[in-house]
């Protein structure tokens, strides 16, 4: 079992540290593949099982939740064009990780509140 530190476990904060580094280096240079896209995916499972900690639970769901509204409606503010192409493959890269992290941890707190 990976050492605790807080309630978080060094397994996830490395995971959390290696998938936003993967995310903005590879969505930046524009090599996001299959393969890529299972490593962030895999990495965000990881973030979302060891990472948030009951008392983050709610900053972690506003944050991705705010990611995903500026996904769906912010995508027609910046133009598209070589100087700019970038910064859409860093925030697609980014929400590969944070997708399945967000999702997991809202079922975590579902069934939490459930138990009560």
């Amino acid at each position: 079992m990976a050492a605790k530190r807080e309630g978080t476990s060094y397994v996830g904060s490395w995971a959390f540290l290696i998938g936003v580094i993967l995310a903005v280096i590879l969505g930046a240079a524009g090599i996001v593949n299959t393969t890529m896209t299972l490593v962030l995916f895999v990495l965000g499972v990881i973030v979302g099982l060891l990472n948030i900690a009951e008392k983050e639970v709610n900053a972690f769901l506003m944050a991705g939740a705010v990611l995903v509204i500026i996904g769906a409606l912010g995508s027609g503010v910046i133009p598209e064009g070589p100087a700019t192409s970038w910064i859409s493959g860093v925030y697609d890269a980014l929400l590969i990780m944070f997708v399945p992290a967000t999702i997991i941890v809202a079922l975590k707190s579902v069934f939490s509140l459930a138990r009560r």
